[in-house]
């Protein structure tokens, strides 16, 4: 009876540890999934990210005729003015980091623990925030979904780091101002200098950048406002400070 009790035990134990090496294995392919797309990304542009097939799929469902405005332009056809504006508004020491901003992911993991307490207490899921740089956000956008979790900000960290690695900033600024969401339908700097002034990318003036700088981190928000106050007056900041915003 105890030798049957012994090989069931060591059956069980042998079947976990199967599925913990199987569960490895997988985690570990889908790290070398990321790391081979993002090194691709070095001779091929991408077509789309995962940010953009979710919206695309969440707008259709509500209007079929609906259409997308997407269009890849090389970082010679957007003004310079427009890198300036999301470099100074957006990650100010782009040129330098290395991909994080190490301060800023401190103090977002203090304010994470805090409104961890607050959700136990609630009984609701905590609202994650982080300290995102533009290679951060490309990292999301790509590859991830719109969830946050520690697990998420987690795999953010390594495809960040594998952006990093295997392109140039110039790349990575390049891919960012292309796929990045300005509005409803609207995602890169060609698609939104159409969408807010009929004009292409590259003909973009300094007080234009600054209003589409101003809008990324709410850009559905104040394409419903366009008159908003807080957007001018921010536009106007970001436009004095972007003589001094370093380029890669």
């Amino acid at each position: 009876m105890n030798n049957a009790s012994s090989r069931t035990r060591f059956g069980r134990g042998a079947l976990l540890r199967r599925w913990l090496l199987l569960l490895l294995l997988s985690a570990f392919g889908l790290q070398l999934y990321f790391v081979a797309r993002v090194a691709m990304m070095r001779f091929v542009d991408p077509y789309s990210t995962a940010f953009e097939r979710s919206q695309i799929l969440q707008i259709l469902k509500s209007d079929a005729r609906f259409r997308w405005r997407q269009q890849w332009v090389p970082s010679a056809r957007i003004h310079v003015s427009l890198s300036r504006a999301v470099i100074a508004s957006e990650d100010d020491v782009f040129a330098s980091h290395d991909g994080v901003q190490w301060q800023a992911i401190e103090k977002a993991w203090t304010r994470n623990e805090k409104a961890q307490a607050r959700s136990n207490q609630k009984g609701k899921p905590p609202k994650v925030v982080g300290g995102s740089t533009i290679t951060q956000q490309l990292a999301k956008n790509l590859f991830l979904s719109g969830e946050r979790n520690f697990l998420r900000k987690g795999q953010e960290l390594v495809i960040t780091l594998a952006l990093e690695a295997f392109l140039s900033k110039q790349r990575i600024l390049e891919i960012y101002l292309n796929h990045v969401e300005w509005g409803k339908g609207v995602f890169g700097a060609q698609a939104a200098a159409q969408h807010y002034f009929s004009k292409p990318a590259s003909q973009l003036q300094s007080w234009e950048s600054a209003r589409l700088a101003v809008m990324l981190p709410r850009p559905k928000y104040f394409e419903k406002l366009p008159q908003s106050p807080y957007l001018a007056e921010r536009a106007q900041v970001i436009q004095g400070r972007m003589a001094s915003a370093v380029l890669p």
